[in-house]
């Protein structure tokens, strides 16, 4: 079993920059062993609060405590036990994979009769033995990443911070990455995940938060985000003969958005059995039969957005 002690805790964060205020009062704790996610857009905050998080940037208003140790305070204990893999690569062009590792060994205080042992221990972990002496700017974006995460583990950290891990990565590449997070988990690793990606957020996570504008929208388990707008139920449909026109769904009561996705019209509900009637008292009116007809929760970007728009709505209301 997963203990529940918190290895992050982070009351009423702020950050600015001159007078805007990128990160604004957001709490929020992670539990020892889990995968946290911390999810946006572009902009909403996410790297400034690692950036807090790892002591890169000052924190301006709040505190942050990592394993009980005063991010503020105490940031040199903080160090020696999380590990952090930035959004671009901070490793050496013209250095091999394995004096990369090497250098990061000794950057962080590894004793010299454990770096080499380390080092190949990680080449293999990451399915970089063959590559031990490529240069860095020969490897592929996917084993680049792969590098970078394998340097901030060099000194057996507890807790590792990824920012956005899987960025500008094909499907393949990411989804070995997605692997290589879940292997590190099982070893007892707890991580803290940074991602605009919504697939990869609810596909990795235990629990996530939802951060838009510097701003906690939301919290919970992929599950729990999904009940928060339980209203909505998606039903995927295939007729025949194929409806040219999806859009005249969107006249029938329950129905709140028509789409297609691979062939098939998704339809968004927040009336299940109403919108049921409805589409299956068009399909007989024009002589169409169910090829397929599937009920599903809402998906995770349809959560996402939501969420993201429920924000802006209360906004407005506030406001006026």
């Amino acid at each position: 079993m997963i203990p529940l002690k918190h290895v992050i805790i982070a009351e009423k964060l702020v950050k600015y920059y001159g007078n805007f205020m990128a990160v604004k009062g957001i709490s929020f704790r992670v539990k020892e062993g889990e995968i946290y996610g911390f999810l946006g857009p572009n902009g909403a905050g996410k790297t400034t609060t690692v950036r807090m998080l790892c002591g890169l940037a000052k924190i301006n208003g709040g505190r942050a405590f990592i394993y009980g140790y005063d991010v503020t305070r105490e940031i040199k204990k903080v160090k020696k036990i999380i590990g952090v893999v930035p959004d671009i690569s901070n490793l050496y062009m013209e250095l091999s994979c394995f004096d990369n590792l090497m250098f990061c060994a000794e950057m962080y205080g590894v004793p010299r009769s454990e770096r080499k042992e380390k080092v190949l221990e990680l080449l293999e972990f990451f399915g970089l033995e063959n590559k031990k002496n490529v240069k860095f700017k020969a490897l592929s974006k996917g084993l680049r990443r792969r590098l970078t995460i394998a340097a901030a583990l060099v000194h057996n950290p507890k807790l590792l911070f990824l920012d956005e891990p899987t960025i500008g990565l094909d499907v393949k590449s990411k989804r070995q990455i997605w692997k290589l997070i879940r292997e590190l988990n099982k070893r007892g690793i707890t991580i803290f995940l940074t991602t605009h990606n919504i697939y990869e957020a609810f596909k990795l996570c235990d629990r996530i938060a939802i951060i838009n504008e510097g701003v906690i929208v939301a919290e919970g388990t992929p599950t729990e985000l999904r009940t928060m707008v339980s209203g909505s139920k998606i039903i995927e449909l295939q007729v025949h003969p194929p409806i040219r026109e999806p859009q005249v769904f969107s006249r029938i009561p329950g129905i709140v958005k028509v789409s297609t996705r691979q062939g098939a019209i998704r339809i968004m509900v927040n009336d299940v059995i109403t919108a049921l009637e409805g589409i299956i008292k068009l399909l007989k009116e024009s002589n169409r039969e169910i090829v397929m007809l599937n009920l599903m929760g809402a998906d995770a970007e349809e959560v996402f957005m939501k969420l993201i728009d429920r924000t802006k709505e209360s906004k407005k209301y506030s406001a006026g």
